[in-house]
C-alpha cells in the first residue's frame, strides 16, 4: 500500500509501480530504503521540495507514523510503501526511475549463519543497478563495521559503479539510529555512482 497525504493507492504488485503517476509530476525520485521512523526522510523532503521521496519500510507502525508526520508538515513530495526493501527494489521499482538511494543502518545480521538475510548481495546489486538512472547514486551507512567492510568490498568489486565521496547528513537529517550511535561507535559511510553506459 502506498500512503500519502493525498491518497492511498493499491498498485498491481505483479508489475513495477507507476512512480511518476503516484507522485503526479516529473520531479526526480529519491528512495529511502528502510526509512524507519522517518527522521531523515522528513528532513530531506522538507529541505528539497523539488524532489520526490519514496520511503520504504516493512513495519506498518513506522509507515503510519511517518505518514502522519508528513501530513502535519504538509510534505506532498513523500510517498510511503510498506514492503520489504529487497523485494521492493528487485520487483517494484521501474528501470531507471531512482536518482538516489539511501540505505542507512540496515539490519547487519551479524551472525555468519544469518548472512544470507542481508540486503546486499549480487542479486540486490543487479536490482539496484536496474532501478537507478544513469549517474544515479547509492549512499550507505552502518554502525556495524564488519558489515560495512563487506558492503564496501561488494561495491568496489562491481565495475558498474564508481566510488564517490561519502554522503554525510546534516544534523537534522541524522536518523534515530545514528543519533544513538554517534560518539559511541564509529560509523562507516560509503557512496557510489552508476557509471554512464554501464
Amino acid at each position: 500500500m502506498i500512503e500519502s497525504s493525498l491518497r492511498i493507492v493499491q498498485p498491481d504488485w505483479t508489475q513495477p509501480m507507476p512512480l511518476a503517476a503516484l507522485f503526479g509530476n516529473a520531479q526526480p525520485i529519491e528512495l529511502d530504503l528502510g526509512c524507519g521512523k522517518g527522521r531523515f526522510l522528513l528532513a530531506r523532503a522538507a529541505a528539497h521540495p523539488g524532489v520526490n521521496f519514496l520511503g520504504v519500510d516493512r513495519m506498518l507502525g513506522r509507515i503510519r507514523k511517518v505518514d502522519n508526520r508528513a501530513r502535519r508538515l504538509d510534505l506532498g513530495n513523500i510517498r510511503l510503501l510498506r514492503m520489504e526493501g529487497y523485494y521492493a527494489t528487485t520487483y517494484l521499482l521501474p528501470p531507471a526511475s531512482i536518482r538516489t538511494c539511501y540505505i542507512f543502518f540496515p539490519d547487519p545480521w551479524p551472525k555468519k549463519r544469518h548472512h544470507e538475510h542481508r540486503m546486499f548481495n549480487p542479486h540486490f546489486m543487479d536490482a539496484l543497478h536496474r532501478a537507478l538512472v544513469p549517474g544515479g547514486v547509492l549512499h550507505f551507512a552502518t554502525d556495524h563495521l564488519p558489515y560495512f567492510a563487506d558492503v564496501r568490498d561488494l561495491l568496489q568489486a562491481d565495475t558498474r559503479f564508481a566510488e564517490i565521496d561519502p554522503f554525510v547528513p546534516t544534523p537534522a537529517e541524522q536518523t534515530d539510529f545514528e543519533l544513538y550511535y554517534v560518539g559511541r561507535t564509529p560509523i562507516g559511510r560509503c557512496s557510489c555512482q552508476k557509471r554512464a553506459g554501464a
